[in-house]
Formats: structure tokens, C-alpha cells, sequence
């Protein structure tokens, strides 16, 4: 069976980090959160912003991993701190896509992302990891949903992490982040050409999983 890379790309809580991890545990692949790694260093630009002048310095400062625990999961540690829980905060969520927007940002992480994936045998998802970062990856999925589903998925999210949000702010922030995300000038969202289209409104996280697994035992036939 021939090694692959899988890349899962969407918009914002259109399923893709819960139906990734799912793929990564059934064919015994690494997953990899590449949204969580753009959250850490937003995390940091937030907490640092007032000591550099732009993000070329700033990055100049981070020292990202991730590290995989057998209980928890990925961890993202920035600077020898395990920051995976705060990652999830409004202030980051609101802030994100700002971040994520910047030249140096994804110069640094699109690199260690890559390196990540050089030896295959990798689930990574994101917003543009079939057209950027992973390009030649052998199954790449574009996934969507619309933006009432997205909304509740993530009213559902935040109201399990203690959150507090509302369902029609929700629906807002996601159509503002859509429309930011694909309008940007650096890796825009966009479905990669040879990327499979999955619409995931209505249908459940088995189905979806079951889609992709099999879109997985094709390229490995190959």
C-alpha cells in the first residue's frame, strides 16, 4: 500500500479538523491542525503585539511545535508552552484571519507545515493546504457547508468550552471570515482544482468520514 498525504481544506467550521482527526485514527495517520498553528501565533501577536513593529520581527520570536499526546491529542506548544487551550478564545477567533493574512505568518508556517508532511502519512487540513502547502497531496477534499449549519456546529463548539456566544453573531462571523478568507491576496480559500467537493450539511460525521476513507483506499491502490 503506497503512503499518501491527505488535505482536507474549507471554511471555518465546516467540519474538517473532526472529520480529519477521524481519518488519521482509522488509516493510523498523523493529523495535523494547521488552523490551531495560525491560532497559536495570533495567540502571540495578541499577548506581544506592543513590542514589534511588524510581523517580519514577530516571527523572528516564535518557536512553534506540535507534539502529539496518546490522551489529549495534538498539543500546540509556542515558545516551550503548551498553548492548545487557549487557542479557542473569542479575542483569537475575532483575530485570526488578520493574522493569517500576513506574508511572514505564512511564509514561516506554510515552511514547517511542508516539513511536516516531506515523509506523507499525514492528515492535515485547512484553507489551503491542497493549493499551497501540500499541492501534490494524493487525496485532497474541499469541504463546505452552509453557513446556518456552520453557525450552529460552532454555538454546539463553544457552549462545550464554556464559551459564550450567540447563534446570529455566530452566522455573521463566519459569513465575515468566508468572504475575508477568500478575498485575501496571499493563498486565498479556494477548492483546488483536482480537490473532491464534499457537502457536508445534513450529512453525519460517519457518512463524511466513510467518503474520505474511501477516497483514501483509491489513491492508495494505485
Amino acid at each position: 500500500m503506497t503512503a499518501i498525504n491527505i488535505a482536507i481544506d474549507g471554511p471555518a467550521a465546516a467540519g474538517k479538523s473532526t472529520i480529519a482527526k477521524r481519518v488519521a485514527t482509522e488509516l493510523n495517520m498523523i493529523y495535523v491542525d494547521t488552523g490551531a498553528m495560525y491560532r497559536a501565533i495570533t495567540y502571540f501577536y495578541l499577548n506581544n503585539k506592543q513590542h514589534f513593529d511588524d510581523f517580519e520581527s514577530m516571527m523572528g520570536h516564535v518557536d512553534l511545535n506540535l507534539v502529539y499526546d496518546e490522551v489529549k491529542g495534538q498539543r500546540v506548544i509556542l515558545n516551550d508552552d503548551d498553548v492548545t487551550d487557549y487557542l479557542r478564545s473569542n479575542e483569537v477567533t475575532e483575530n485570526v484571519s488578520y493574522v493569517a493574512s500576513k506574508d511572514a505568518v505564512r511564509k514561516y508556517l506554510v515552511s514547517a507545515q511542508q516539513l511536516l508532511a516531506e515523509n506523507k502519512g499525514i492528515v492535515m487540513d485547512g484553507r489551503d493546504i491542497g493549493t499551497t502547502v501540500l499541492p501534490n497531496a494524493e487525496v485532497k477534499v474541499y469541504m463546505i457547508a452552509s453557513v446556518e449549519e456552520r453557525a450552529h456546529r460552532r454555538l454546539k463548539d463553544n457552549a462545550e468550552r464554556g464559551i459564550p456566544s450567540t447563534l446570529e453573531q455566530l452566522k455573521k462571523d463566519i459569513a465575515d471570515r468566508d468572504a475575508y478568507d477568500m478575498n485575501r491576496d496571499i493563498s486565498p480559500l479556494v477548492k483546488a482544482q483536482d480537490a473532491v467537493e464534499i457537502n457536508t450539511t445534513g450529512m453525519t460525521i460517519e457518512a463524511v468520514t466513510e467518503r474520505i476513507l474511501q477516497l483514501a483506499k483509491d489513491a492508495k491502490a494505485k
